[in-house]
């Protein structure tokens, strides 16, 4: 009885072992590293820059000539039926976890996210962890086209540009699916993208020849941040409207800016270390913000006659830093209220610090936005002046 019981249970479990059911073979795919979405009419017209196995393979001696991507470009109603309509033009199926970038066009972005975005988040397939950007002043589908230096596949360049760069400069921000999602799901925030434009002859970019060259024909740049009302793309912040974005939601890791010296001509800061705090507080029923910015910064260039070595000196340049950074937070408040819509999260704020005027305020909060009081404050330290304390300027007559 024992050994027929185990019998049973040996039979039973014999299915579960068939784990490779549903393998898949790596020659049997086309590995999607960048999508892109435009307008076609009234459809939507889907590219993917695949990956090209036996070029990317050849790499070590020197590659077999071809471009290491393709791109397979289709139509339709929707997103999926354009996706599986690229079959009938690509050699394989297309294999979507190794997803980088997806960039969507100005025209698909003022049109709204919600209908395309339902796709990504239902196909188990996609991992989120990709980067979205939007297309500025050119079609999504020329920015996959554009072949890039140093980094032979260009989605792994976009991605890898967007995270320096956000590191880095400060104007830009890496968003990935689930945090846009979250931007549009969640009271009281609207959300931004960054975006991406094409530096150059854009109908060059597409050659092996761009490559080929000491200074490319065209050239991938991210260039200012989406602004977006819900889901639907209203304008852009230009590069000091960007990096105040990124100030006050605390996203600046380091960056470089220029300030007056004491006299005239101008010094070059690099901000080492930034902390931002934003809080919120209901006076009389009336929303307030407070922004704090505290960081540290050394002297990165000297482009005019001063003496570093008196505190005096140090002293007068920490507040010229700190005149600047207000004014750069100010502009991309302002410019936000121009559009009526908080891309900042201050209703969030508003509502952690008093959950009962929130329920108020909520119901026209875009218009309690544009007429929200709003101070600053920011404390800047400089640590170091580089490797010399005086620039050679100094040696020189005035």
């Amino acid at each position: 009885m024992k050994c027929l019981s185990l019998l049973i249970i040996t039979v039973l479990l014999i299915p579960l072992l068939s784990g490779c059911w549903n393998r898949r073979e790596l020659n049997e795919l086309a590995l999607v590293v960048g999508l892109s979405i435009d307008k076609s009419g009234d459809q939507y017209l889907i590219s993917a820059q695949v990956v090209d196995p036996g070029e990317v393979s050849n790499s070590a001696n020197g590659g077999g000539g071809r471009a290491p991507v393709t791109t397979y470009d289709e139509k339709g109603n929707h997103i999926f039926e354009a996706v599986r309509r690229i079959t009938t033009i690509s050699p394989r199926k297309l294999y979507w976890s190794h997803l980088q970038m997806l960039v969507i066009s100005e025209a698909v972005a003022k049109d709204g996210l919600n209908n395309i975005l339902d796709f990504f988040t239902r196909d188990n397939e996609f991992r989120k962890d990709f980067y979205i950007v939007v297309s500025k002043d050119i079609k999504a589908k020329e920015i996959l086209r554009n072949l890039t230096s140093i980094e032979k596949i260009p989605a792994h360049k976009m991605r890898s540009s967007l995270e320096t760069s956000e590191k880095a400069w400060a104007p830009t921000i890496a968003i990935q699916l689930d945090e846009l999602i979250s931007s549009l799901t969640s009271e009281g925030i609207h959300p931004v993208l960054t975006g991406i434009s094409i530096q150059g002859k854009a109908s060059k970019g597409e050659s092996v020849n761009n490559v080929q060259r000491i200074e490319p024909y065209a050239r991938l740049k991210y260039k200012n941040i989406a602004v977006f009302k819900k889901d639907k793309l209203i304008g852009w912040f230009n590069e000091k409207e960007s990096k105040g974005y990124n100030y006050i939601k605390d996203n600046v890791h380091s960056t470089v800016g220029h300030v007056p010296c004491t006299k005239k001509g101008q010094l070059i800061v690099e901000v080492i270390r930034s902390k931002s705090k934003v809080k919120g507080r209901v006076v009389n029923g009336k929303p307030k913000i407070d922004i704090q910015v505290s960081a540290e910064a050394n002297i990165g260039e000297v482009a005019c006659h001063i003496d570093l070595t008196k505190p005096e000196t140090i002293k007068k340049l920490e507040e010229n830093v700190e005149k600047v950074n207000i004014d750069i937070l100010k502009t991309s408040v302002n410019r936000a209220k121009k559009f009526g819509v908080d891309i900042f999260g201050f209703g969030e704020v508003i509502h952690r610090a008093d959950p009962q005027a929130w329920k108020k305020l909520k119901k026209n909060w875009d218009k309690e936005f544009v007429n929200l009081p709003v101070s600053f404050h920011s404390e800047y330290k400089i640590k170091q002046t580089g490797a010399v304390n005086q620039s050679f300027l100094e040696q020189e007559k005035e």
